[in-house]
């Protein structure tokens, strides 16, 4: 709740510096915290137009930090080894190769 209320009260420029180096330490779940926080800011509309212009910057950034944690999530769950019988047996990282 507090995050998604600083996301509100950043300036435009503050709201545009830094954004990977935050969102990067972030886990999935306060990522997607602080983007459904601004998304409630946006649909309000009582945010003035430089303002909203930040807040959508850092939205499409927390955004597409999302949906490379997600499509990494699902690459390692295609990676899951199994038996001939089709029991899983371990796993593999995504990026390794075999």
């Amino acid at each position: 709740m507090l995050m998604a209320m600083d996301e509100g009260t950043a300036s435009p420029a503050a709201a545009g510096q830094g954004i990977t180096q935050d969102i990067s330490g972030m886990t999935f779940e306060q990522a997607l915290a602080a983007l459904e926080g601004i998304v409630q800011q946006l649909e309000r509309g009582d945010v003035p137009l430089d303002q909203s212009i930040g807040l959508y910057e850092r939205g499409e950034a927390l955004r597409a930090t999302c949906q490379q944690r997600l499509d990494a999530a699902q690459a390692r769950i295609e990676r899951i080894v199994t038996a001939a019988d089709g029991r899983a047996t371990g796993t593999r990282p995504f990026d390794a190769e075999g």
